[in-house]
């Protein structure tokens, strides 16, 4: 196998010494350290991604209160806030 070039040809990043492929475009001496090495495969993300979107697909809207807390803890907090009152007026 034929070392690497010091600088990728494609995208002109600098390569490690023994690196496989190019560590920012992915090419390698397979595909002749050209274009067609890209990450387009990946399926990464690129600048039209929508955070938003994606987070919404993926984990649908959930309606929760002040700072992102589930009714279920200010239930608890409630109660718990609830019986420390008690037992202040139980030692009276």
């Amino acid at each position: 196998m034929k070392a690497p070039p010091e600088t990728c040809p494609n995208c002109g990043a600098d390569v490690p010494v023994g690196a496989k492929a190019c560590p920012e475009c992915g090419a390698d001496e397979k595909t002749g350290w050209s274009e067609e090495a890209g990450v387009g495969s990946l399926n990464l993300p690129d600048e039209s991604f929508d955070y938003e979107d994606f987070v919404q697909r993926e984990f649908g809207r959930k309606k929760a209160l002040p700072h992102g807390i589930s009714r279920f803890w200010w239930m608890v907090a409630v109660m718990l806030a609830l019986l420390f009152a008690a037992g202040l007026f139980a030692l009276r």
